[in-house]
C-alpha cells in the first residue's frame, strides 16, 4: 500500500471537477454554451469564466501569488455579475484558455506550497485567515458546485448528462427507460401532492 498523500488526493478532486466543467462545452454552437437556461441566467460558458475567475483568487491572490492576468469583469465598478457571463466579443477559445492559465498558476501554488501554508481571504473578514488546505476543500466545493450547474444546463440543452465522457455514472437505460422513470417520477409527486 502507497502512503496517503493528502495534498495530492485534493487536487485530484478538484481536476477532475476542471475537466468536468470544461467537458460540458464540448460539442455545443456559441449560441449553446452562452445562452441563460434558468431564470438567473446560469450559462456554461459563464459558469467557466466564474470559476476561473475565481480560482485564481484563492489559489493565487489569497497566498500572495498574484496571477497578474487581467480580470476586469471582477474590478471595483465593473457591472454586478459580469464574471458569470461571456460578452459577444469573449471567444470560447479566449475563456477556456483563461481557464486553463487559471489552472496552471493555481496548480503551481498546490505544489510550492504546504497545506498548512497561511493565506488571507479579504472578502472573508475576521474568518479570512486560512490554510491552503482549507482553500483546496473550498475550490473543490466551488468547483464540484459549479460542475453540477453546468450537468443540469447541458441536460437542458441537449440532453446530455454524466460525470464526464468515460464515466458518466448514471444507470443503464434507453430513451424510453428515462422517459418511463421521469413519468413515473411525475406520477409520485402527483400522487404526493394530493395527500
Amino acid at each position: 500500500m502507497t502512503e496517503p498523500d493528502p495534498k495530492a488526493d485534493l487536487h485530484s478532486y478538484l481536476q477532475e471537477a476542471r475537466d468536468a466543467l470544461v467537458w460540458k462545452l464540448d460539442g455545443l454552437s456559441e449560441y449553446d454554451i452562452r445562452r441563460p437556461m434558468v431564470p438567473t441566467g446560469t450559462n456554461l460558458l459563464g459558469v467557466v469564466k466564474h470559476v476561473a475567475s475565481v480560482e485564481l483568487g484563492y489559489l493565487g491572490d489569497v497566498f500572495g501569488r498574484p496571477s497578474r492576468v487581467p480580470l476586469p469583469w471582477l474590478a471595483k465598478g465593473a457591472e454586478p455579475n459580469a464574471d458569470m457571463w461571456a460578452t459577444p466579443d469573449q471567444s470560447r477559445e479566449e475563456i477556456v484558455g483563461l481557464y486553463h492559465r487559471s489552472w496552471a498558476h493555481s496548480d503551481e501554488t498546490i505544489e510550492e506550497l504546504p497545506l498548512d501554508a497561511i493565506g488571507h481571504v479579504p472578502w472573508w473578514g475576521k474568518h479570512g485567515e486560512v490554510t491552503l488546505h482549507k482553500i483546496l476543500v473550498h475550490m473543490i466545493a466551488e468547483t464540484h458546485r459549479h460542475a453540477g450547474h453546468a450537468d443540469i444546463v447541458r441536460e437542458l440543452i441537449d440532453g446530455s448528462a454524466g460525470v464526464s465522457q468515460e464515466y458518466d455514472n448514471l444507470p443503464p437505460g434507453d430513451q424510453a427507460w428515462w422517459q418511463g422513470y421521469r413519468a413515473r417520477l411525475e406520477d409520485a409527486a402527483r400522487e404526493a401532492a394530493q395527500r
